[in-house]
């Protein structure tokens, strides 16, 4: 999976990534500090990794990971060469799904940009950028599919496509609420890479003493969530300054810290539930003496292609999987008393698998 961070500057974006990754982007109190394009891999938080890890006594325990792309701070008119972020959007139209820091604190050593804490002006700010960053997209893309239909009948329905699109994204809207649901424009939409068609996960940015309620007090948070509410989007509560501070401690220390803050979890399980939750994703397990892993994939996901996540062969030449829920198997202490118990299941092409499934795929190819 991976997500790209955007933001207008010194609302805490850098930090955040800094925090995020641990990969030390700089961080200073001035615009487009950022003037490339950061990317830092983090593992996904997992303690059933661990348990089967120590229980099959595995050489190697591999995480599902992450891979975050922080960008240069976005301004006003970026998409007409204004501040530096404009230069960077390519960065991040691979991305799976966007990150937008928004800045719901005050604090006066910290300047803003447009002088006022405003998330929901900010948001807008953005928004406009990225919706004239594809408009520039669909306008090339326009250029060179008219030309072409006219010699090829078949290209005339992407056209068309494309010129409403444009027209939607004109109006200020977003290329997510575009309403189709012809299943070739889909895949067309899909293969645009637009930044208005991705998902949003907005980091709702606070000061420490927001932090233990959530937000709930802030009314900058309140209308975040709103907007969030009304566009489809997942929310999350951060303060990214205290999220550094518990990226450089241990385990233990960490612990300790978010509980004397009145936390149950740190930003980074926060917002990846949330873009879990958002794309649709969960984990199933491998285990074993050579290697215990987690492996990332949409829900819905039958064992054929869970298999094929690990090795084309395995899809192929899929026959059946062996699964079992990682509890069961933990209780149970192995996968053979597991199966004494009626505990392990023998299961066919169509079987959906579970978050938490712990699978031995059986192929022939």
């Amino acid at each position: 999976m991976k997500l790209g961070i955007i933001g207008l500057p010194n609302v805490g974006k850098s930090t955040l990534f800094n925090s995020l990754t641990k990969a030390g982007a700089e961080s200073a109190n001035y615009p487009f500090c950022t003037i490339d394009p950061n990317v830092g891999v983090v593992a996904v938080p997992d303690e059933r990794l661990k348990l089967l890890g120590d229980m099959y006594h595995s050489k190697k325990v591999t995480p599902a990971v992450i891979e975050f792309v922080d960008i240069a701070g976005l301004v006003k008119g970026a998409s007409k060469g204004e501040g530096l972020g404009n230069q960077f959007l390519s960065n991040i139209r691979e991305v799976d799904a966007i990150v937008h820091v928004v800045r719901c604190f005050e604090d006066g050593n910290v300047v803003h940009v447009d002088g006022t804490i405003n998330p929901l002006r900010d948001i807008e700010t953005i928004n406009l950028e990225l919706i004239f960053s594809d408009i520039e997209i669909l306008e090339r893309r326009i250029a060179k599919t008219g030309k072409a239909a006219r010699m090829d009948k078949s290209l005339a329905k992407e056209a068309a496509l494309l010129e409403a699109l444009k027209a939607h994204l004109e109006e200020g809207s977003l290329a997510r609420s575009f309403k189709t649901e012809d299943e070739d424009e889909l895949a067309l939409l899909n293969s645009y890479n637009l930044l208005t068609y991705k998902p949003v996960i907005f980091a709702a940015n606070v000061g420490e003493e927001d932090l233990a309620n959530d937000g709930a007090d802030n009314e900058g948070v309140k209308k975040v969530r709103d907007f969030a509410a009304e566009t489809c989007s997942e929310v999350f509560v951060i303060c990214a300054q205290i999220e550094q501070e518990i990226s450089e401690l241990d385990e233990e220390e960490k612990a300790m810290f978010l509980e004397d803050l009145g936390l149950e979890e740190s930003g980074l399980e926060k917002l990846i539930k949330a873009s879990y939750r958002l794309l649709g994703l969960h984990s199933f397990l491998t285990a074993g003496e050579d290697e215990t892993r987690a492996w990332t994939i949409k829900v819905g996901t039958k064992a054929p292609q869970a298999a094929g996540k690990i090795h084309t062969d395995f899809e192929r030449g899929f026959i059946k999987a062996e699964v079992v829920n990682y509890k069961d198997l933990l209780e149970q202490g192995s996968l053979a008393a597991a199966r004494e118990k009626g505990l392990v299941g023998m299961e066919g092409k169509e079987y959906v698998v579970k978050d938490g499934d712990v699978i031995l795929f059986r192929f022939n190819v």
